[in-house]
């Protein structure tokens, strides 16, 4: 039976607490990986200071890339910075405004005088009854999730729209969740946003055709990011990959579609949730 988990334990995942270094941001297992695909890349990651987005920003750190991320959470965003030795960069930002998301891209255009890669990863999640959620409530979930990645893909277009541009390689990879295609009551807001993520990734692969950069998303399943070894047997075990999953597995799939020769992926949504999503379960 499928073990109902609460919303941070699902789905906000912070990788490694307490890292000291760069290397610390990854496991022992992955370490002997060759991670030096990405040198000279450009790659801006929203929402990089916890969960998955750290992750992200770590592996992406480690691959050689030049990394930059933001973030509304100030303190963690300069702690993952002071980790990494400041060779990332971190700006505040609040994704529902959209000229401070804007103004931190062009500031990034101006340093390296483009993006390659970018990764969409910001998210909220705010279940409440459907009897009491707010109209303000759902927009501001909307807003959070959805918005940004329609944001940062325009300004990345406008700024690759000339013959070089477009032939630059580039990346654009959005968080999507299992969501999208399952629910409990009470996450509409949540399930929109992701649902809406996964139809604007096939519709932005589309529009950017003409340009050599593949559009792809990612639905992670259960990615647990803190108190890893709390979990029990059969919180493991009713996965069919016998696991819950870990930040490191969204942030390895990242770079995975971002590798300049995987330009045959586009317009996808990879799920990534040790196949539960395949699994039928029934009460006993």
């Amino acid at each position: 039976m499928y073990q109902k988990k609460g919303i941070s334990s699902l789905f906000i995942s912070p990788l490694l607490q307490n890292n000291t270094g760069l290397s610390r941001c990854f496991t022992t297992r992955y370490d002997t990986m060759d991670m030096e695909g990405f040198a000279g890349k450009y790659v801006f990651v929203t929402g990089g200071a916890k969960g998955i987005g750290r992750a992200i920003v770590c592996m992406f750190a480690k691959a050689g890339a030049k990394v930059a991320f933001c973030d509304y959470d100030k303190e963690a965003g300069d702690q993952l910075s002071s980790e990494l030795s400041n060779t990332v960069l971190f700006y505040k930002v609040d994704v529902t405004d959209e000229n401070r998301l804007l103004e931190v891209m062009d500031l990034l255009f101006q340093r390296w005088g483009t993006l390659d890669i970018i990764i969409n990863n910001v998210g909220i999640s705010q279940f409440s009854p459907l009897t009491e959620t707010t109209l303000e409530q759902f927009d501001r979930i909307l807003a959070t999730n959805l918005r940004p990645v329609f944001i940062t893909s325009q300004a990345l277009a406008v700024q690759r729209n000339t013959p070089e541009g477009k032939k630059r390689y580039g990346r654009i990879v959005n968080i999507a969740s299992t969501r999208y295609l399952m629910s409990e009551p009470g996450s509409e807001g949540y399930a929109a946003s992701k649902g809406g993520i996964v139809s604007l990734t096939h519709a932005l692969a589309i529009s950017f055709s003409e340009y050599a950069i593949t559009v792809n998303s990612i639905s992670p399943g259960w990615i647990q990011h803190t108190a890893y070894e709390m979990l029990s047997d059969a919180d493991h075990k009713q996965h069919p990959s016998g696991r819950v999953g870990t930040p490191d597995d969204i942030a390895r799939t990242c770079l995975f579609l971002c590798a300049p020769e995987n330009d045959f992926i586009n317009g996808q949504n990879i799920v990534v949730d040790g196949g539960m999503t395949k699994k039928m379960i029934y009460l006993d």
